[in-house]
């Protein structure tokens, strides 16, 4: 039998940076299609609920957003054991707890997947909520791309390219075209809280 493939993209779009990885995953189905053994799934920030996807997939393959303490824009690679450490060294957002926790729950349960690759991006900025990805990050998105290409091809996972299976990707309001194009203008946002509850005058 073929093995069950999950490619995972994991983090929060609407804090700049920390959407790499769902943009990685997006961005592999908009160009690349796979045979039908292989998941490609926006994990956002859904932590314990993604267990039933680590359940049935024999290879687990995820971009993220990683804080290695590197240049932004700095890809790694990790794989096996170290995984999990690296999901959790120097937390950035509530995500990477909560898919560590899933990790660790799943092999608690017996399920792991028996391959784990993660490809990390170290940040620029996170701390812009309705921002997108800095050019660094953005940059690298093709090159994690073609990591995740070469990794899949040595693991017996071939993709050929076109419009791959986009079912567990997010609403089409939030996918990275439709997302940078509705922001306001730096003029027009306020990024600094709701302007209905300013206070008036000093």
């Amino acid at each position: 039998m073929a093995s069950q493939v999950l490619v995972l993209g994991i983090g929060n779009v609407l804090w700049a940076d920390e959407g790499f990885g769902v943009r990685c995953v997006e961005a592999l189905a908009d160009r690349w299609s796979f045979d039908e053994n292989v998941k490609l799934l926006d994990g956002g920030t859904q932590g314990l609920y993604l267990l039933p996807f680590l359940e049935s997939a024999d290879i687990l393959l995820v971009f993220d957003a990683i804080d290695y303490g590197l240049e932004p824009g700095t890809l790694k690679i990790i794989e096996g054991d170290e995984v999990p450490s690296f999901l959790g060294a120097k937390k950035m957002s509530l995500h990477q707890t909560g898919f560590q926790d899933v990790i660790a729950t799943a092999r608690l349960m017996g399920y792991c997947p028996e391959t784990l690759v993660l490809i990390g991006c170290q940040p620029e900025e996170l701390e812009d909520y309705g921002g997108g990805l800095r050019a660094p990050v953005a940059e690298q998105i093709g090159p994690a791309l073609e990591i995740a290409l070469q990794k899949l091809a040595g693991l017996g996972i071939h993709a050929v390219p076109g419009k791959g299976d986009a079912r567990l990707l997010a609403d089409p309001s939030i996918l990275r075209g439709a997302y940078e194009a509705g922001r306001p203008s730096e003029d027009a946002a306020c990024r600094i809280g709701d302007d209905r509850f300013f206070p008036n005058g000093g």
